[in-house]
């Protein structure tokens, strides 16, 4: 991330953001369940707030720095893992829910974010909830991307794509800047 995105990513602002406005409208009538999975929780602001919900919480980090910060700085009931997304080292249907949060777009490539939706499939019990929120491209967006990976997500081909990974139940919907998604574990 260049430093204006990273400064924003820890800032309190954001923290303020994810607790009031993106996880309420992201997770609304979304059933976790007592093992959630994270995917890609970067500075962990979706996961302090998701661990106040849940008994179990795991998240996986790619990047080690990132990894090592946030096992400094979450709760008891977290377990952080350094690992890619898009090959998880956990066992098949392991979790009731996987969600991830405006990190989809950090992912290099569509196929390699093809491969993260197939592993939340994997590790999904049988009809368990893949769900989560992502930017979509505006002028600020793009600016705070200058020099990072961006590859957003198309709200069009996004249900398409998580029915080739294996979900039923697939609902995509866009709100400003934002999309919401949900799909199920058949």
């Amino acid at each position: 991330m260049n430093l204006l995105h990273n400064r924003l990513c820890k800032s309190a602002k954001w923290f303020e953001t994810v607790e009031h406005h993106l996880l309420p409208w992201a997770l609304d009538g979304v059933p976790l369940g007592p093992r959630l999975l994270e995917i890609g929780p970067g500075f962990g602001a979706t996961t302090r707030v998701l661990a106040r919900g849940t008994h179990d919480i795991t998240v996986v980090e790619v990047n080690p720095r990132l990894a090592d910060r946030l096992r400094g700085n979450v709760p008891g009931n977290v377990t952080v893992l350094e690992g890619d997304g898009a090959a998880m080292p956990l066992p098949a249907t392991g979790f009731d829910s996987v969600v991830c949060f405006t990190m989809l777009h950090h992912v290099p490539s569509a196929a390699q974010q093809d491969r993260l939706f197939a592993e939340a499939r994997r590790v999904l019990a049988p009809g368990g909830v893949f769900a989560g929120s992502d930017s979509l491209p505006t002028p600020r967006f793009r600016l705070l991307h200058i020099g990072d990976v961006m590859v957003p997500l198309d709200p069009a081909t996004l249900p398409q794509r998580l029915e080739r990974a294996g979900f039923t139940g697939i609902a995509v919907e866009v709100r400003s800047n934002r999309l919401r998604f949900r799909a199920t574990a058949g």
